[in-house]
């Protein structure tokens, strides 16, 4: 069979398409991306267009094609996630620049959560710390004071009543 009378939409020629095509287009992308689940992901999705797209590609351009799709695809995720970054960037700055005032309460409340915790009993305060600092679950807190995980859960439920309290937050 001539190159002329090579039909892509005829799946033995697809499947020598991709057979001859697939592993040297990988390597492309993955020399683009530096990810293989990238690479592999956009030879996929280019081997799907080409499929989908059979009837207006000749058997003599098919190469070209998949490369030009496979550089496309790349460059368009690219600049999606230049645009995603600009966005969070963007998202962070008018955060931490369009509202000083939430900065300057932001500070007072940490000023007043940490007064809080250094006024705690010692014993709540250390369990306190070891739980939401330290982020220890209650049974590690337990082994590690040699306490029982019940005294562990007291002592913590009486530190959050008495924050709560002074928050405000009766309960």
């Amino acid at each position: 069979m001539s190159d002329l009378t090579k039909n892509i939409c005829d799946t033995k020629v697809y499947d020598s398409v991709f057979n001859t095509y697939a592993k040297d287009l990988k390597r492309f992308l993955y020399f683009k991306f530096r990810d293989m689940e990238s690479a592999e992901d956009v030879l996929q999705e280019t081997f799907i267009k080409l499929w989908t797209n059979c009837h207006k590609v000749t058997y003599s351009k098919v190469k070209s094609y998949l490369y030009t799709l496979a550089n496309n695809a790349f460059l368009d995720i690219k600049k999606h996630e230049k645009v995603v970054r600009a966005h969070q960037d963007g998202f962070v700055n008018y955060n931490k620049t369009e509202s000083p005032e939430f900065l300057m309460i932001e500070e007072e409340f940490l000023v007043q959560v940490e007064k809080m915790i250094a006024d705690l009993p010692e014993k709540q305060r250390e369990v306190f710390l070891l739980s939401r600092i330290e982020k220890k679950k209650y049974k590690e807190i337990a082994t590690q004071l040699d306490i029982s995980i019940k005294t562990v859960e007291k002592r913590m439920h009486n530190a959050l009543i008495v924050m709560r309290k002074k928050l405000g937050r009766d309960i």
